[in-house]
C-alpha cells in the first residue's frame, strides 16, 4: 500500500511540474530594436548597439558612421553601397523594392516597427521614424554575419 501511494504521489509531481512547464509563456526571441528620443538605439535586452547623431548619420558605439540616408531616401552604407529605401512614412524596401517593414504610430511620441504580418520588431521616437525600419534591418544583418561567423569558427 505504501508503494502505491509513493508510486502515485510522484506521478501527481510529476504530471503537475509538466503542466506548470507547458504553461509558461516562451521566451521572446526575435531580434528587436528600440530608438529612444535622443537617438540611441538599443536591442530588446537593453544593450546599446548605437545611436543617430545630430546630421542624421547612424553610427556605432565606437562613433563609426554605419550609414545614412540621401534626400531620396536611399539608405547608403559606408563604402557607397545601396542597403534600400527608407520613406519618409517609415516604410522600407529592400533593393529589390520590396517592402520590409513599416512602422506604425503608436501616440504621439512612439512608433511600432511591423513587418508585413504586423509582427512587432521594436519601437522609434516618432523623431526617428525615418530610420525607424532601416536600423533594425541594418543590425539585424550584422548579427547574422556574426552568428555566420561564429558557425565557420566553431
Amino acid at each position: 500500500m505504501k508503494k502505491l501511494l509513493l508510486f502515485l504521489f510522484i506521478l501527481t509531481m510529476t504530471t503537475s511540474v509538466t503542466v506548470s512547464a507547458w504553461g509558461q509563456a516562451k521566451k521572446d526571441t526575435t531580434f528587436k530594436v528600440y530608438i529612444n528620443a535622443k537617438g540611441g538605439i538599443h536591442n530588446h535586452g537593453g544593450t546599446p548597439l548605437g545611436y543617430i547623431d545630430k546630421d542624421n548619420i547612424v553610427r556605432n558605439n565606437k562613433g563609426q558612421k554605419l550609414y545614412f540616408i540621401d534626400g531620396n531616401g536611399n539608405v547608403i552604407d559606408t563604402n557607397g553601397k545601396k542597403l534600400g529605401m527608407a520613406k519618409k512614412n517609415g516604410s522600407y524596401y529592400n533593393i529589390n523594392g520590396e517592402n520590409i517593414l513599416s512602422t506604425k504610430d503608436l501616440d504621439k511620441e512612439k512608433c511600432a516597427i511591423l513587418d508585413p504580418q504586423g509582427h512587432n520588431f521594436g519601437t522609434a521616437h516618432m523623431n526617428y521614424k525615418l530610420h525607424a525600419c532601416a536600423v533594425h534591418c541594418y543590425f539585424l544583418e550584422q548579427q547574422k554575419k556574426r552568428e555566420e561567423a561564429k558557425k565557420e569558427k566553431g
